[in-house]
């Protein structure tokens, strides 16, 4: 977010691709500003026209969405399911080997508490992996999914 300046200074502007598009006149579709859509054939010839269920049903089985999901699954199974074990292993360690999680590393620290640590560190280091993972390989996809699909279902309520 970053604050703009002048007389309205208490206004806020998002960083927000959504905002961005919305602002970019997104709304407008082949030209007819998005005042015009609210004629009930939007000054297009009215047809049969989809429900959103039918529409979103589409949108679900078609490659893209698939590709999306995918990608998804992709990381989020093996990134849990190691953080699981990682965590597993912890606790498992914590209650059948005392004297190794007792173990001095540095002064008053020992071994339980370097995992402990590591612990919340994973944490973090799983949250960004996520969060780079999604903006590098699924965000714009499913950006332009969304929006195709926001066009079909406006198609469809006219």
């Amino acid at each position: 977010m970053e604050k703009q300046e002048g007389p309205e200074t208490a206004a806020v502007r998002l960083d927000d691709p959504w905002y961005d598009a919305l602002a970019d006149g997104w709304g407008e579709l082949d030209g007819i500003p998005a005042a015009a859509e609210a004629v009930p054939d939007g000054g297009r010839t009215p047809g049969p026209a989809p429900s959103a269920a039918d529409i979103y049903g589409e949108v679900q089985r078609g490659a893209a969405f698939q590709e999306v999901r995918g990608r998804y699954r992709r990381f989020v199974v093996p990134a849990s399911l190691l953080f699981f074990l990682w965590y597993l292993a912890y606790v498992i360690a914590a209650t059948t080997a005392p004297g190794l999680m007792a173990r001095p590393v540095a002064g008053a620290v020992n071994v339980a508490m370097v995992a402990g640590l590591g612990q919340f560190l994973s944490t973090f280091l799983l949250t960004w992996a996520y969060a780079r993972h999604a903006r590098l390989r699924r965000d714009r996809a499913a950006l332009e999914l969304r929006w195709h699909t926001q066009e079909m279902t406006r198609g469809a309520a006219r």
